[in-house]
């Protein structure tokens, strides 16, 4: 094979807690503390989101509205999103993970983090795990002087995040044909990316993605 991707999801596969809900409350106590009393409004979207009176993308989307802010200068934010990405590194990463990204690598596989979470914060804890790529749920103003709290184009979630998938290999022309993957990844939403993989591993699995991994004949690594 002419390419080798191993292909990891963020939150609750490499962290061992997710990240997004921290990210808000960090940067909100950082640069307007006094958002921090909204957070009984962010539960309640939850409940909407479980309720399915919004969809995932627009609980995302008000969320961060409400615990950063709509419309933020990045020149201001990013300084908390790099504390955020070290904070990240110090106290919410597996060791277990951390090994199989140094095998993965010796092994001469081009490391790719696949993750719903924003690029915005994604992309530096990335940087410090030493990955190669980064695929992730983008701002509709990611190269602009504003971060808005509005998603461009598709969460990158589920069957979205094969998807963008593709579209990545697609635009770094890698065949599917050509390539050998790797893939990690602890929840069944995920299903889709592991099903596309040579080799998918069940990394920490919930209850749902054990028991398809089981069925499948995925292995299960635990790396806590």
């Amino acid at each position: 094979m002419t390419h080798h991707l191993a292909i990891y999801d963020m939150d609750r596969t490499v962290t061992v807690t997710g990240t997004y809900t921290g990210f808000l409350i960090h940067v909100a106590r950082a640069m307007a503390p006094w958002r921090l009393i909204l957070l009984p409004c962010v539960l309640l979207l939850m409940l909407a989101y479980v309720a399915k009176l919004i969809s995932r993308q627009r609980l995302k989307e008000l969320n961060q509205a409400l615990m950063v802010g709509y419309n933020v200068e990045r020149a201001r934010l990013m300084p908390h999103v790099e504390s955020y990405a070290d904070r990240v590194i110090a106290t919410n990463v597996r060791q277990g993970a951390l090994a199989q990204i140094a095998q993965d690598r010796a092994d001469g596989y081009r490391l790719v983090l696949a993750t719903a979470s924003y690029r915005l914060y994604v992309e530096p804890i990335a940087r410090r795990l030493g990955f190669d790529a980064v695929i992730a749920t983008d701002h509709l103003s990611q190269d602009l002087r504003y971060v808005r709290a509005k998603i461009a184009g598709e969460n990158c979630y589920d069957t979205g995040k094969l998807r963008m998938i593709k579209a990545w290999m697609a635009a770094h022309a890698i065949d599917r044909g050509d390539a050998h993957i790797r893939a990690y990844s602890d929840h069944v939403s995920d299903a889709p990316m592991l099903e596309f993989a040579d080799r998918p591993f069940a990394a920490n699995p919930h209850r749902r993605l054990a028991l398809l991994a089981q069925v499948r004949g995925w292995p299960r690594v635990d790396w806590d």
